[in-house]
């Protein structure tokens, strides 16, 4: 479902299925808890490869947030397709920040 790496003092967490759903939601929110344990204060979301999101997706979203804490800054690498429309149109694009390329989130998160 992901894979988690470190650029710099940024987590990447790349997505490597095309879909999260109510089928994937459960398997990557229990994968992300295991892996942000230490509350990294920032983390990029590449969603590249992701063709579609529903709420379910939105609400491993919003959870990796809260599992950040109040000071992390999380953004998500999702072209100009479905899923950056998804974040405009829930207003989710506010505090998630959206990045064409996993090099600029990298870069605008990175210390």
């Amino acid at each position: 479902m992901a894979e988690f790496s470190k650029s710099g003092d940024v987590l990447v967490v790349q997505l490597t299925e095309p879909r999260l759903d109510a089928a994937r939601a459960p398997a990557l929110k229990a994968a992300l808890t295991q892996n942000v344990q230490d509350k990294p204060d920032r983390i990029v979301v590449d969603a590249q490869g992701l063709d579609f999101m529903d709420s379910t997706g939105l609400g491993v979203i919003v959870s990796l947030l809260k599992m950040m804490g109040a000071n992390g800054k999380l953004g998500i690498v999702c072209g100009e397709g479905s899923v950056r429309k998804l974040l405009k149109i829930t207003k989710l694009d506010q505090i998630v920040r959206p990045f064409g390329t996993l090099d600029d989130a990298v870069s605008a998160l990175g210390r």
